[in-house]
C-alpha cells in the first residue's frame, strides 16, 4: 500500500472517463428517465428505483465484509423489480444515474470501528492533544491514544529533517499505527508538511509495499484553526481505508459492465460527486443527509413548519429538524460533537437501532452503541446471533409476523429471539419473559426522545417525521415520550433516504484562505479556483458553460461573529471586511440536477380502514389482544382507523398505540394523531 498523499480517494478521472467509454462533457443529463438510489446501511441496503417518474423500491441485507456485494445484488434485486428478471447488464446499460449513499462513516465512529491512528505534530503544539481529547476524550482514545509524536519545525526545516521524520514513524508504526497524520501549527504549516512530505517520499516510495499511509491536514484543507484541521485530518484517515475498498471495487465491477456513466456518491453536503473527486469524510453522515433531504421535501409537500425526524436504521438512529422547509447546517460541521472544517448539516446519530444490543447493567437496560449489524444480526434472523435486540422484542411481542416479515423474504426464528432475551435481559433483571420485553420497549423509546430533546426543539406544533426500516416501529411510544402529539410516516419510510438522495445536484466545493484582503488578491485566488472548479467539473462529465459558479467572502469581524459576501461577476472585497479576520474564499461549482415540483398533499378523513386481519399483540395495558392488522398497499386516500393496531408494508411495520388514530394522505403517506 502506498502512501496516501492527495486530498482525493484518487485523482484518476481524465483516464477513466477516455478509458472506460463513460460520457464526456456535455453529455450529463437532468432530466433522468432512469435512476437508481442505493443507501447503504449497516444492516440493510436501501434501494429507490425512478423510472419516467415512477417510483418503486426493495432491500437487500448489508454484507459488511464485503460493501460490493450487497450494492451489486440490490441492483440484481432492482433489475428484478423493473424487468421481472435479474439482468444487471441491461440494467447498467439503460441506467442514466446511479447514486449512492452510506452510514458506513457514522456507524464506524459510532463503534469507534476503524484503523489505529498515529499523530505528528508540531512541537510547539505540545498542548494540541489535551485540546483535541477536550472535544470527545472517547472518540480521541479509539482513534490516537497516546500515539503521538512532537516534532520541532526547526528541525523539519534543518539538516537532520531525514532521520528524525524517519524516527518519528518508525516510533509510531512500532507503537501500533497503520495510519498516520501529519498536522503541523503556526503560519508556514503548509510549508513544513511539504517538507515532511519531500522526505517521506524520499524514505518510503510508493512503490515500496508495507508503507503506512500519511495524511496531511493541508492536503484536506486550508482551515487556520489548528485543532479542528487536525481532527478533519484524523477523521478522514479513520474513514478512508473501508470507504476506499469499497467504492473502488464497486467502481471496479461497474467498469466491467461498461456503465455509461460513473457511480455519484451522495455526500454530507447534500450534493454529488464521482468516487475520485470525494474526500471520505464528506461520506460521514451521508445517508442521514439523504432522509433530511427527503424531510425538506415532504414538509414541503404538507406544508409542515416544524418536523424533527427520527430515521431508525440497524445500528443508529439519527435525529434531525426541519425549520421553515430548512434543514439546521453549519459552515464548521460536527462529528459526535468534534468541530471540523468542512461544512455539515446538524444530524444527531444516537446508538440505538433494529440492531443495537440490549444488555443489563447495574440491574437497568442499555443501548448500544455495539450492534449485531447484518451479520450475525438479530437473533431472530438465525444466522448466528446470540444478543437481544428490539427487533428480537417486536417478533416476541407479536408485532411482526414471522411470514410477512421483510416482504415475505426472511424467515423469523421465534425461539431463538426468546432465548436470546431471556438469557440477556430476563434473567439478568428477574423478570418474566413479557416484562423484559415491554422493559425493553420502554428503554428504548426512552433514549430516543431523550435524544431528541437534547437536539431539537419541540413545540406543541411538531411533527415527528419516522422514516427508516425501523423508524415507523416505536414511532408512537418515542412521540408520548417526547411530548409529540403528531407523527408522519412517509408511504417510502423503508427507503426515504435512498428516495431523498434522488434530489441532489453535481457540485464541487473549495475554500482558500486570503492572507491580504484585496481586490487583487480576491481576483487571483478567484481565479485559481476557476481552473479547479473547471478540471473537476470536466471528470464529472461536465463541459464548461454548463454549470454554475458561486463564490462568497467570509471572514471574522472585530467582535469574533463570522460575516459572508457574495460575489457577482465582477467581484471586489466589500468594505465591511476591511478590518476582518481570518477571510476566506469559498466556491461552489454546480451542476444543477433539482426539479422544483410544486405539488401538495393533505391528509382528510374518508371511509373507515378495511383491516386484513389480526395478530395477537403484548399491549401495555392490556396484555395479549389481537389487534387489527391494516396493509398499507390496500388502503386508499381518506382511509382511517383507531388504535391498537398495526400498519404493515412489505419493508416495514408502524405500531398504532392505545389513544392514536391515523389517517392515509392522498399521496399515500400515513398520519398518526394522539388523542387530547
Amino acid at each position: 500500500m502506498g502512501f496516501f498523499i492527495g486530498l482525493q480517494l484518487f485523482e484518476y478521472a481524465n483516464e477513466l472517463i477516455h478509458l472506460n467509454g463513460w460520457q464526456t462533457p456535455g453529455r450529463r443529463k437532468c432530466n433522468m428517465s432512469l435512476q437508481i438510489n442505493i443507501d447503504n446501511g449497516g444492516t440493510l441496503t436501501d434501494i429507490c428505483i425512478n423510472q419516467e417518474g415512477v417510483v418503486k423500491k426493495t432491500k437487500v441485507l448489508t454484507t459488511p465484509y464485503d460493501l460490493s456485494k450487497c450494492f451489486f445484488e440490490g441492483l440484481q434485486k432492482a433489475s428484478e423489480v423493473i424487468y421481472n428478471e435479474k439482468n444487471v447488464a441491461r440494467l447498467l446499460e439503460e441506467v442514466d444515474l446511479i447514486r449512492y449513499s452510506t452510514t458506513q462513516g457514522t456507524n464506524a465512529i459510532c463503534e469507534r470501528k476503524g484503523p489505529r491512528l498515529g499523530l505528528i505534530i508540531d512541537a510547539a503544539s505540545r498542548d494540541l492533544p489535551v485540546r483535541l481529547a477536550e472535544q470527545d476524550p472517547e472518540v480521541f482514545e479509539a482513534l490516537v491514544a497516546d500515539r503521538v509524536v512532537f516534532l520541532d519545525a526547526g528541525v523539519v526545516k534543518g539538516v537532520e529533517a531525514d532521520v528524525e521524520i524517519v524516527k518519528a514513524i518508525n516510533q509510531l508504526t512500532a507503537a501500533g499505527a497503520n495510519r498516520l497524520v501529519v498536522s503541523f501549527g503556526g503560519a508556514d504549516f503548509v510549508d513544513l508538511e511539504n517538507r515532511f512530505k519531500r522526505v517521506v517520499l524520499r524514505k518510503y516510495p510508493r512503490h515500496l509495499l508495507g508503507a503506512v499511509p500519511v495524511l496531511y491536514g493541508s492536503d484536506l484543507i486550508m482551515d487556520r484553526d489548528e485543532a479542528r484541521r487536525t481532527w478533519t485530518a484524523l477523521i478522514n484517515s479513520f474513514l478512508h481505508p473501508a470507504t476506499e475498498a469499497f467504492l473502488f471495487n464497486a467502481e471496479n465491477r461497474l467498469r466491467a459492465f461498461r456503465t455509461k456513466n460513473p457511480l455519484l456518491i451522495f455526500r454530507n453536503d447534500g450534493d454529488a460527486s464521482r468516487v475520485a473527486k470525494t474526500v471520505a469524510i464528506k461520506t460521514y453522515s451521508s445517508g442521514p443527509r439523504g432522509g433530511m433531504e427527503g424531510m425538506k421535501s415532504f414538509a414541503k409537500l404538507y406544508g409542515m413548519k416544524d418536523v424533527v425526524a427520527i430515521d431508525v436504521g440497524g445500528t443508529t438512529t439519527d435525529i434531525g429538524q426541519c425549520m421553515d422547509g430548512k434543514v439546521r447546517e453549519t459552515r464548521r460541521g460536527h462529528v459526535e460533537g468534534i468541530s471540523v472544517s468542512f461544512p455539515l448539516s446538524e444530524i444527531m446519530s444516537a446508538g440505538a437501532g433494529g440492531s443495537s444490543i440490549f444488555k443489563v447493567v447495574n440491574n437497568r437496560i442499555a443501548i448500544g452503541p455495539e450492534s449485531v449489524g447484518a451479520v450475525p444480526g438479530p437473533a431472530a434472523f438465525g444466522r448466528g446471533g446470540k444478543e437481544a435486540t428490539i427487533t428480537d422484542a417486536s417478533l416476541l411481542c407479536g408485532i411482526f409476523d414471522p411470514a410477512s416479515y421483510f416482504g415475505g423474504g426472511m424467515a423469523l426464528d421465534l425461539d431463538r429471539a426468546a432465548t436470546a432475551v431471556m438469557v440477556n435481559i430476563a434473567q439478568p433483571l428477574g423478570v418474566e419473559l413479557d416484562e423484559a420485553l415491554l422493559q425493553m420497549e420502554h428503554a428504548y423509546e426512552d433514549k430516543i426522545a431523550v435524544e431528541l430533546h437534547r437536539f431539537t426543539k419541540i413545540s406543541e406544533d411538531t411533527t415527528l417525521l419516522a422514516f427508516g426500516g425501523a423508524g415507523p416501529l416505536n414511532a408512537c411510544g418515542v412521540a408520548e415520550k417526547a411530548g409529540i402529539d403528531t407523527v408522519a410516516v412517509p408511504q417510502l419510510a423503508a427507503v426515504f433516504s435512498a428516495y431523498g438522495i434522488g434530489s441532489c445536484d453535481i457540485s464541487q466545493r473549495y475554500s482558500v484562505s486570503l492572507d491580504a484582503c484585496s481586490d487583487e488578491t480576491l481576483a487571483e485566488a478567484l481565479a485559481g479556483l476557476k481552473v479547479k472548479a473547471s478540471r473537476d467539473m470536466f471528470a464529472e462529465g461536465v463541459a464548461e458553460g454548463d454549470y454554475q459558479i458561486h463564490a462568497r467572502l467570509v471572514a471574522e469581524n472585530a467582535d469574533g461573529e463570522e460575516i459572508a459576501a457574495q460575489l457577482d461577476a465582477s467581484p471586489t472585497v466589500p468594505a465591511s471586511f476591511a478590518k476582518a479576520r481570518n477571510v476566506e474564499l469559498e466556491l461552489t461549482a454546480v451542476k444543477p440536477l433539482r426539479e422544483e415540483v410544486g405539488k401538495a398533499a393533505t391528509f382528510t378523513e374518508g371511509a373507515a380502514a378495511v383491516a386484513d386481519g389480526v395478530r395477537n399483540v403484548l399491549t401495555r395495558s392490556q396484555g395479549r389482544i389481537d389487534v387489527p392488522v391494516y396493509k398499507v398497499a390496500q388502503m386508499k386516500a381518506g382511509d382511517h382507523a383507531a388504535g391498537p393496531a398495526i400498519i404493515e408494508e412489505d419493508y416495514f411495520t408502524c405500531r398504532v398505540l392505545d389513544g392514536w388514530s391515523f389517517v392515509i394522505s392522498d399521496a399515500g403517506d400515513i398520519l398518526l394523531k394522539r388523542k387530547s
